[in-house]
Formats: structure tokens, sequence, C-alpha cells
């Protein structure tokens, strides 16, 4: 009799608790199913919205995923505490959890947080020639946690995008012209008149050298022993290597077809008896 009065108590308070819960367990379960269609609706519109904008190619995709897990994690949560599952001590923990991870991964994270803010800016893009962290290189990927650059001499630089958010970048490319700097000297004796003509000759004449900025030559310093011109053509930034390069040889032969000599660094010493 005990057994059959427990199965009875016990059966009761299943019944019991069917008809209390059945409920809100089914209305849950509408919730979730309409929430998640109107998530999947919401992103689905953000998407093409995105694809109306010039955001980048790689951060699309990452926002929509980002949006869709945030807006399904607070769904699942609303869900929860519609059964009855206490979500207060649900959500110190996840936030606990964020903290922890956050802190043990905040290079990364930094990292992660730099390129969010590289691809919505654009400071550069890919195929642009910049100057950042000490590297100088044409930009080949955007990552999310990393730029990559390709340098002049063939190497491939990974730099993070925390800390080139966080410094200071030069783009060579985003003006459309790029002025090469270059020093030539010439010695005391020469004629500063006559070695300017020659070096402008020598840029004009390059097919590569633009014609607006036009080249300058001008004296920029007076050296120990030479007199310093500074040469300066423009050129677009693909070619500025050969415009550096060329100048500098095709500069210094038409110097020398000219006799202007360019001087070894020297020192004069006075003797006292």
């Amino acid at each position: 009799m005990e057994n059959l009065d427990f199965f009875k108590d016990y059966s009761t308070t299943a019944v019991e608790m069917v008809i209390a819960y059945a409920p809100k367990f089914l209305l849950a379960l509408v919730v979730l199913f309409i929430g998640l269609r109107i998530i999947n609706f919401i992103v689905s519109i953000i998407g093409k919205q995105f694809s109306k904008t010039k955001i980048d190619e790689t951060l699309k995709p990452f926002i929509t995923n980002l949006l869709s897990w945030l807006l399904k994690i607070m769904l699942f949560i609303s869900v929860a505490s519609m059964v009855g599952i206490e979500t207060t001590s649900f959500v110190a923990i996840l936030g606990a959890a964020g903290l922890a991870v956050g802190l043990a991964l905040q290079g990364t994270l930094s990292n992660f947080a730099g390129g969010i803010l590289l691809l919505l800016f654009r400071p550069y893009k890919v195929g642009d020639l910049v100057e950042t962290q000490g590297r100088l290189g044409e930009v080949r990927e955007i990552q999310i946690f990393t730029t990559i650059l390709a340098t002049p001499d063939n190497k491939m630089a990974i730099i993070p995008n925390g800390p080139i958010m966080n410094g200071e970048i030069v783009n060579y490319t985003a003006l459309g012209k790029i002025r090469v700097d270059l020093v030539m000297g010439i010695s005391y004796g020469a004629d500063i008149r006559k070695a300017k003509e020659v070096l402008l000759q020598v840029m004009n004449a390059h097919p590569k050298v633009l014609k607006d900025p036009a080249p300058f030559v001008g004296v920029s310093e007076l050296g120990d022993s030479a007199v310093n011109l500074a040469v300066r053509p423009h050129a677009d930034p693909a070619d500025y290597w050969d415009v550096y390069f060329d100048i500098y040889e095709q500069g210094k032969i038409a110097l020398d077809d000219h006799n202007i000599e360019i001087p070894f660094p020297q020192v004069d010493v006075h003797m006292k008896n």
C-alpha cells in the first residue's frame, strides 16, 4: 500500500508539473522558432545592405556572423527565463568567462580590434605602398589580426594590426603621386648651374618621371667636402624604385660625361711649424 501511495503521489506531482510547465515550454518553443526566423531575416537584410556599401569584403561576413551569434545568445537566454530557468547566474558566469578570456587574449583582441578599425576606416588598401612599424612595402592582404606587406627586397612582412592602428601609417599611394628624394654631391669647384641643367635633362628624359609636378634640382646643403643637390622627380607609386635607381645611375653617368666631379670625402690638414 505504501508503494501504491508513493506512486500515486509521484504521478500527481508529475501531472501537476506538466500542467504547470507545459504551456511555458510550448510558448518557449514557439518563441524560439519565431525568434530564429526573425534573426535570420534581420541578418539577411543587413547582409544585403552591406553589399550596397563600400565596406571591405573581409569585414561583411564577420559582422553578420557576429551579429547573428549575439542575437541568438540573447534569444536563448530569454527562452530559458520563460521556462523558469534562473538566468542571473548564467549571465554572471558568461561575463566572468568573457573577462577571463579577454585578459588571456588581450594582445590578440587588440590586434582584432585594430583589424576591424583598419577595415572600417581604410587608411590603406591592398596594392598601396605604405610604411608602418618600421617596414616599407606593398600591402598584399589585410586580415582580421594582421597586415601582410611585400617589402622591396621581396620579403613577406606580417605585422599585427594593433600596433599599426596605434602607430604612424605613411601611405605613399593615397595621393596618386610620390616624390622620389635623392641627394647628389658635386665638388665646390663644379658649375652648379650646369650640374642642375644636366640632372634636369636626365629626369625629363626618363619615361617614368612625371611632368607634373615638374622635376626639381636645388642646393640642399653645403657639406664638408661637397655641395649637396636635392634631386626631386615625381613618379607613380608603382614606379618609385625604378625611378629611384635609374636617376641615381643615369645622373652619375651624365655628370661624368660633362666632367662634373662627384668628390670623395676629404679633409684639409694644415701643418704649423
